[in-house]
């Protein structure tokens, strides 16, 4: 699965999945730009690539950054050919109190940012019949949960918007593929309870919390030449929490 002369964008790559899934792909061969929205997280990005890319800062929300991010990238290293749109938000309640602005706020990040991202990038992939496109969903995109409507909404969405966009990009060369994990190991679920933990663990049939790396391998498959075959996908990583 050799990346040799691919540049990857990864977004939110500062920690967990993200970080895992930049790392992976620096070591298949691709140069890598991996985004953060402060400062701290770009450096941490930049160490962590070590010259085999660079962290650059990115608001999802905010077009103009977009467009300032593509246009570096562009001049600096070449045009994108693999997209990870990974960032991602939570504001959770139920949805009785659930503000107006925590739910506008979720989709913006979790849906309509990676609408405004795929577009700066996808006019660059048709021109040259090439490219990769792996967003990261949820297992709540398809089997919901309380107090995640909002989260859960955006994730459903994603599913939706990566099959038509499939469909119209598939004869220029263009995969559109969803990789939804379930509960993974990284510092958000650390910051549960042993209790809660356990049991999620519980229902989880294999026994245990996925790892980001594991995320991470099949993210680079699905970046590789050798999955030219497979598009409009979504492939859940769960330990068979929620089969589909």
């Amino acid at each position: 699965m050799e990346l040799s002369g691919q540049i990857a964008l990864v977004t939110g790559a500062s920690r967990g999945i993200g970080r895992a899934i930049a790392a992976r792909l620096v070591e298949q061969g691709a140069k890598v730009i991996g985004t953060a929205t402060g400062d701290s997280g770009v450096t941490v990005i930049d160490q962590r690539l070590s010259g085999h890319g660079k962290g650059m800062p990115l608001e999802i929300t905010n077009q103009d950054s977009i467009e300032q991010l593509i246009s570096k990238i562009n001049s600096q290293w070449g045009e994108v050919s693999i997209l990870v749109n990974n960032a991602g938000v939570c504001q959770d309640n139920l949805l009785l109190r659930l503000s107006l602005e925590a739910w506008e706020q979720v989709l913006s990040v979790n849906l309509t940012g990676v609408f405004r991202l795929t577009k700066a990038v996808l006019g660059s992939m048709v021109k040259r019949r090439y490219g990769r496109i792996i967003n990261i969903g949820s297992v709540v995109g398809s089997s919901g949960n309380a107090g995640q409507t909002n989260y859960a909404a955006a994730k459903a969405g994603l599913i939706g918007y990566s099959k038509s966009l499939a469909q119209e990009v598939a004869r220029r060369g263009i995969t559109v593929n969803v990789v939804s994990p379930g509960f993974i190991d990284t510092d958000m679920a650390q910051a549960l309870s042993e209790a809660r933990q356990q049991q999620i663990v519980s229902q989880i049939p294999l026994g245990r919390l996925g790892t980001a790396e594991e995320v991470a391998y099949l993210v680079a498959f699905l970046a590789s030449p050798q999955a030219a075959y497979i598009t409009g996908e979504t492939i859940q990583v769960n330990g068979g929490l929620h089969m589909v």
